[in-house]
């Protein structure tokens, strides 16, 4: 291929997978499979790879991020980026609609839009391309964060049909709830603290310095603010709509994202509306923006110093109530993060009995100024469980004492740390402390790891207290005779602990790898170092440079790694599970490949020759991924006698291939 053939490939290839982005992401409408979707992306990867010269900054291969950021450059924004004035009150909203009516002699219309709970963003466009995106930062300038946003896939790097020369678009970048929980989940598996609300950690992944990581994490966006598009429309609403069909995700009218209406009745009913099901929606919200629809009106109302006259934001109240803060207690998590928590004087608060609040660290306690009896004001808001967001300052008695933190551990006694740059004081004795230890061994029987029938929470807590275990590898030096004597430990249940250890030992050197609790080793990267590794020797003896060239491995994961096989009570801990009998190493089975890699399947029915477990072992051993849902990213489903006819027609609807039994033996073989 030469350089001018080369050339229009690449062009040609960038616009079919920005069309087909934008039908996934934007219209929910594919018309090609995930699967094809990347081998399009990898064809103009390898192209961009051997002609370099053709690369475009608004490439679809930019979607994946990978820049990294060491500063953001302050950039002053050509408009203005100011805030909108806030209420509370409907009153206040109606005294804003008479005050707009005494300056515009012509009736009004307005626009209702939610106030999504984001980052604002401004985008700049010049020939369709996206040049430039800047944070609102103090009004006047703001960071530009184009590298990150660029790879928000709802976010156009090229536009379609009728677009001006040269604008800028501003809306807001959010969290979606499904995404933000499912990072929270892998925090969790990997003993991190959880992120608090969608609205920050949007935030703090927008000014992250790899892009990458930025990518994976799934910001969303709505954009419906169009600036320097003259002439294209008459008013706000109008031009919103247009701008979709330039390409860009705009709030959709039909689902009442974004509403027009002539009278003060129209936008107290949209207000109602969304009081009422905001709960309902995908994502957080915090009010409704009610702007002036009519450009010539919006510009005799004007502006103040620090607003716009001819808009304003209505915020919901966040769900409120006042109690008295009886204790502070510490608990000591896996990692040995200590986790002050708030004993509060039981309040019904959104429906339930609320009787503690997170207070999340040190910071916060001394933020609030807490003392004990205090009279605090709880909300539930945005997060994940109630906070304590202030004070009654004139219900505090003279003589309560203020709530200071701790200096040592509750648990152990030992000193606590708080390593540079995190807010999370710990507990260093992670070997003896009783919660660290106790967490250890429960991480390493749960679910996702070596699954152990027969033993719990409750059991190990049991056996812990007996002195019959005090890291996981006692646990398979444990006898009959050890555990029968347990409280409410009868014969039967005591050979079926017995077993389920034993089963155990036939669990995958990854699950194993995950059981170990290696801090920010989740479940999905024990199977990228098991898979790069092979086996538990070669991980504990790598490199630091041999484990950040493993996918996803970063320098924080890389240095835990390190760290827990540099200690002489860990490495004795997994040389007795070595000689116990646990996989600590892959085992390649008959018949394993990855012509499966990057394919996921639905598999459901009755078949003839395999179970459906054999089917699913199959997929996995070939590098696939089962599915429990068809959805449009599902690329097979695999069907059998006796399956449902809403799944098939579900899977006709999105056009998923679907796959006889003998189908799916010769894709197999193929």
């Amino acid at each position: 291929m030469n350089n001018s053939e080369a050339k229009l490939e690449i062009e040609r290839l960038s616009n079919e997978l920005n069309r087909h982005n934008h039908l996934y992401y934007v219209e929910s409408n594919p018309e090609i499979s995930d699967y094809d979707f990347d081998m399009l992306l990898q064809q103009l990867h390898d192209l961009e790879e051997q002609f370099p010269e053709f690369v475009s900054d608004q490439s679809p291969t930019k979607r994946v991020g990978g820049d990294i950021t060491k500063k953001f450059q302050s950039v002053t924004h050509k408009y203005a980026m100011l805030s909108l004035s806030n209420s509370y009150s409907k009153d206040e909203i109606q005294e804003w609609v008479t005050r707009a009516k005494k300056f515009v002699e012509d009736d009004l219309e307005y626009v209702c839009e939610l106030k999504y709970d984001g980052v604002a963003i401004g985008i700049q466009y010049v020939d369709g391309k996206l040049v430039q995106a800047v944070t609102r930062g103090d009004g006047s300038q703001g960071e530009n964060v184009t590298s990150n946003v660029k790879t928000i896939r709802t976010i156009p790097l090229q536009l379609s049909n009728d677009f001006p020369q040269d604008f800028e678009i501003r809306g807001e970048i959010f969290f979606p709830l499904k995404n933000f929980h499912a990072l929270n989940e892998k925090r969790r598996e990997s003993g991190d603290p959880e992120f608090a609300n969608p609205r920050n950690t949007a935030s703090g992944t927008l000014k992250m310095q790899d892009s990458k990581v930025v990518s994976e994490r799934g910001l969303d966006c709505f954009l419906y603010g169009i600036y320097g598009a003259d002439g294209r429309a008459d008013g706000h609403f109008e031009l919103v709509e247009k701008s979709s069909e330039w390409g860009f995700k705009v709030p959709p009218s039909n689902e009442r994202y974004i509403e027009k209406t002539n009278s003060v009745q129209g936008v107290m009913d949209f207000i109602n509306y969304w009081d009422e099901k905001r709960k309902d929606l995908p994502f957080e919200i915090d009010g409704v923006v009610i702007k002036v629809n009519n450009y010539d009106q919006q510009e005799i109302l004007g502006f103040t110093a620090k607003s716009p006259r001819w808009a304003i934001a209505y915020k919901f109240k966040a769900e409120r109530v006042e109690t008295i803060l009886e204790e502070v207690t510490y608990q000591v998590g896996r990692t040995g993060a200590i986790t002050p928590v708030a004993n509060l004087k039981p309040v019904q608060l959104g429906g339930t009995t609320v009787k503690r609040a997170s207070l999340h660290n040190a910071d916060q306690i001394e933020k609030l100024n807490l003392h004990l009896g205090d009279s605090v004001y709880v909300e539930k808001g945005g997060e994940i469980i109630p906070k304590i967001v202030g004070v009654n300052m004139d219900a505090r008695s003279t003589s309560s004492a203020s709530v200071e933190f701790l200096n040592h551990c509750p648990e152990c006694n030992s000193e606590l740390i708080r390593r540079e740059g995190e807010v999370q004081h710990y507990c260093p004795n992670e070997l003896d402390c009783p919660p660290q230890v106790k967490g250890k061994i429960e991480h390493f029987i749960s679910r996702k790891a070596l699954n152990i029938d027969g033993l719990g929470a409750e059991t190990v807590d049991a056996l812990f207290a007996a002195e019959l275990i005090k890291d996981i590898a006692d646990l398979f030096t444990l006898t009959f005779d050890d555990v029968v004597n347990l409280d409410r430990m009868a014969d039967k249940s005591a050979n079926n602990l017995i077993d389920g250890i034993a089963a155990s030992k036939e669990i995958p050197f990854e699950r194993v790898l995950f059981g170990l609790g290696i801090r920010f080793v989740g479940e999905t990267v024990a199977k990228k170092l098991a898979k790069a590794f092979k086996n538990i020797d070669e991980l504990a003896k790598a490199s630091f440079e041999d484990l950040i060239t493993v996918d996803e491995i970063g320098d924080k994961i890389a240095m835990s790694i390190q760290a827990f096989f540099w200690e002489d009570r860990n490495k004795e801990v997994v040389a007795r599970l070595k000689e116990a009998g646990l996989q600590m190493e892959i085992v390649e089975k008959e018949g394993s490949s990855n012509k499966f890699e990057g394919l996921s399947f639905v598999v459901s029915g009755v078949f003839e020759t395999f179970s459906r477990n054999d089917l699913k072992a199959a997929i996995e051993s070939n590098g696939g991924k089962n599915v429990g849902s068809i959805s449009a990213k599902t690329s097979f489903v695999v069907a059998g006698d006796k399956m449902g006819t809403s799944k098939l027609q579900k899977a006709t609807d999105l056009g998923v291939k679907i796959l006889s039994e003998q189908e799916f033996i010769q894709l197999l073989k193929d």
